[in-house]
Formats: structure tokens, C-alpha cells, sequence
């Protein structure tokens, strides 16, 4: 069964998409939190009508906790940004907006959506059984060296970007991955190590895909948006694909892993306090 969610998911991405066009305010500024309400509200259903079984309608206290870890989320990203620059938004008046608290709660609301769009992809591409076949033919030892040396490129890449963000500003989207899968590993949480080293491909190749996904439907929704975000991407910024250079697109996908790894970070954390965070993806 189809849920009714799913139909307001819809027009509200439908509302939004014609507002580009005639640019009603307030809806126009707040284009953002309602399309991308309306997306995840849209793909719950999806996956609720393909399996019986989604996040919003089974899991809802996980679903407004998964909402507030994704706003921390994007705000560590958000004061990163403050040594790369390497993107701003801009307002209405074609300025770049300063941080007043109504902008930081509206902004807080926008961040909190990040996490949920991501997961509602991943568990509707993993519904379909995408990729269900995919395995790698040789298994790979992993060892505590090798896990110490990811932890200490992810502790560098914080660091570097930095400390010279005009150069290594692109390890911002790998740092957490590097040090977060391989302390998921050793805690015998999920992790991408763990998938590679038991040769199954599915989920990280659902995790890249469903972060490009989403990648490609943040920069065409942002680009014929009212109030949006711009690039100032040194040495790449060249043959834009909506605001986004064609090159910043793989960002997405090391940003996709440290989505998934950030999440079942803080899943450990909290794996015994079933009222906070069980749902596994």
C-alpha cells in the first residue's frame, strides 16, 4: 500500500518545482527543507509499498533522531568549510547571507535532511536488490596495521585541510571514512572494510551510487533555486554541471561513505539505548 505521505512527498516536490518558476515567497526561500521533506517522505513510501517495512512508518523515533544527528553532521562540515571557502550562500538579494539565528534554525532544518535522503535512498536502491550479485573474487586480509594507517590518513586529511586547504581541501569528503569504518571494524559495527573483506560489493556500491544520486538531485534542485549555494573550488572549477564543476561530483562519493560510516559511528554509541538508534541499514 501506497502511503499517504508518499502523495504529500510529491506535491510538495511538485509545489517546489513550479516555484522556481513563479517565485512565491515565503515558499521560494524555503525551497529546500520542502522538497527535500517532500523526497524523503516520497522514497519512504516507495520502500514501505516494496517491502512492508520503512523507516518513517516503522521506526519514527529513530527517523527524528537520524533528522537531529544529520544537522550535527552537516554543521562539522559547515565549520570545516570556514578554512576552505569552498562553498557560500547566497540570499535573496544576491549577497551572501550573514548568520543570524532565524538563518541558523533554517539552515538547521535544511541540514537535517541530509542523513534521512541518504538512508531512504540506500534502503530503497538495497529494496530493489541492486547489485545483489556483485562480489569480489578474492578475499583480503585486513589487518590492524592496515587500519591504523587509514585511521592516520583521515587524522592527516583533517589536518591538511586545514592547514593548507587551498590544496588538500578535497580530503574534507574522505576524513571521516578513513577514521571512522576502521574503528566501526574493530568494534564489529558495519563497515565498508567488513563488506570488502567478506568480498560482498552491494552495499558500498549502493552506498556510491545512492550518494551520487543524491549528489545530482541537490545540485539541479539548488540551481534554479531562489536563495542556494555557490562553488570556489581552486584548480577544478571548470565545466559546471548546474553550480557544481563536473570534477566535484566524485565528492559525493567519498562523502556517501562517511555518511554511512559517521552513522554507525555514533550507532555504537548508542546501540543498547533502542529508544535513541537501532535501526540498521
Amino acid at each position: 500500500m501506497f502511503r499517504k505521505y508518499g502523495l504529500l512527498g510529491a506535491l510538495m516536490i511538485a509545489f517546489a518545482e513550479l516555484n522556481f518558476i513563479f517565485k512565491i515567497e515565503p515558499f521560494a526561500s524555503w525551497y529546500f527543507p520542502i522538497i527535500w521533506f517532500g523526497y524523503i517522505f516520497l522514497i519512504d513510501s516507495l520502500v514501505y509499498k516494496l517491502r512492508k517495512h520503512s523507516l518513517m512508518h516503522n521506526d519514527r523515533t529513530q527517523f527524528l533522531f537520524l533528522m537531529f544527528l544529520s544537522a550535527i553532521i552537516w554543521w562539522i562540515y559547515e565549520i570545516l568549510n570556514i578554512s576552505t571557502s569552498n562553498w557560500i550562500y547566497v540570499g535573496e538579494d544576491g549577497l551572501t547571507s550573514p548568520i543570524t539565528l532565524f538563518i541558523f534554525a533554517k539552515r538547521t532544518l535544511a541540514f537535517s535532511t541530509v542523513l534521512p535522503a541518504f538512508f531512504e535512498t540506500f534502503e530503497l536502491f538495497k529494496t530493489l536488490n541492486l547489485f545483489s550479485h556483485a562480489h569480489l573474487k578474492k578475499a583480503h586480509k585486513i589487518t590492524k596495521t592496515f587500519l591504523f594507517m587509514m585511521v592516520g590518513f583521515g587524522v592527516f586529511s583533517l589536518a591538511a585541510q586545514i592547514i593548507a586547504p587551498k590544496i588538500f581541501y578535497p580530503l574534507i569528503w574522505f576524513a571521516f571514512f578513513f577514521i571512522l569504518d576502521p574503528i566501526n571494524y574493530l568494534h564489529k559495527q558495519q563497515s565498508i572494510i567488513r563488506h570488502l573483506e567478506d568480498k560482498r560489493l552491494q552495499i558500498p556500491a549502493i552506498i556510491l551510487l545512492s550518494g551520487i544520486t543524491l549528489g545530482v538531485l541537490w545540485e539541479f534542485w539548488n540551481y534554479w533555486a531562489m536563495v542556494k549555494w555557490t562553488y570556489i573550488i581552486p584548480y577544478v572549477g571548470f565545466l559546471k554541471i548546474f553550480e557544481m564543476p563536473i570534477l566535484g561530483y566524485l565528492g559525493y562519493l567519498p562523502f556517501a561513505l562517511s555518511l554511512y560510516a559517521m552513522y554507525y559511528f555514533v550507532y555504537s554509541l548508542f546501540k543498547h539505548k533502542g529508544h535513541l538508534l537501532q535501526h540498521k541499514f
